[in-house]
């Protein structure tokens, strides 16, 4: 199982703003690794950085030991990488069918969009009732299927998830972390931001603990669960 993700020494910024402060970690292949912490902590910036939406001012990022670091996002998707943002970002005016081959513009393949049609509605037959409704029309649930299914379309070698369970009733929370299992399961790694820090400790292999654009802590998840500074501060436990 060798490193498929890699970020080394990165730092990244927000004009001014010094966002990330040397972030260091990896993911590897078929792993589920979780980045926990406050808001402004920089999990969503870490995900950005790995996609190209902004770029490291220094160190790297590397892709099964190929430097991305200042790759444009479009090559970073044809790559493997697949990124369901913070807020969903699905298109309203779009329906699920088109929402979802949105996801595959990077494949010139016919069939293969089928296929990958195919499949994601099998994860979600709700998306398949609701194939020819506008995406602004679903419930938050529905809407978060669509971001993941359309994620998926690139058939990525990495799917990075930001707050998946955001916004949802506790019962599409469940769903929603099922998913993330499953799709695991069936070889897509997974890299997961979320604030429900139990819930992604609980489903990840590794986690790392991020304040104020630094890693604090990693750790196995299942360690980090039982240690007291995570407990009191993202567990709710005293």
């Amino acid at each position: 199982m060798g490193k498929l993700l890699e970020l080394t020494n990165v730092h990244s910024y927000y004009g001014h703003i010094h966002a990330l402060k040397g972030v260091s970690l990896y993911v590897n292949e078929g792993e589920i690794v979780t980045l926990i912490g406050s808001n402004g902590a920089g999990k969503s910036t870490s995900l950005r950085t790995i996609s190209g939406i902004i770029h490291a001012r220094e160190g790297k990022v590397l892709l099964d030991g190929k430097d991305i670091t200042h790759a444009e996002p479009h090559n970073i998707v044809r790559m493997g990488i697949g990124h369901v943002p913070e807020g969903r970002g699905i298109f309203p005016k779009l329906t699920v069918q088109e929402n979802l081959e949105m996801g595959a513009f990077t494949v010139n393949d016919q069939k293969a969009i089928k296929d990958r049609l195919q499949l994601v509605f099998e994860m979600f037959p709700r998306l398949k009732e609701r194939i020819s409704q506008y995406g602004g029309t679903l419930s938050g649930g529905e809407q978060q299927m669509l971001a993941i299914g359309r994620g998926l379309m690139l058939n990525p070698r990495i799917l990075m998830l930001d707050e998946p369970s955001m916004g949802l009733a506790p019962v599409l929370v469940d769903l929603i972390f099922d998913i993330i299992k499953k799709l695991n399961e069936q070889g897509v790694t997974i890299l997961l931001v979320e604030q429900n820090a139990l819930m992604a400790l609980s489903i990840a292999n590794r986690g790392y603990v991020l304040q104020t654009g630094s890693i604090a802590l990693t750790d196995d998840a299942a360690k980090l669960k039982k240690n007291e500074m995570v407990q009191k501060t993202y567990l709710g436990i005293e």
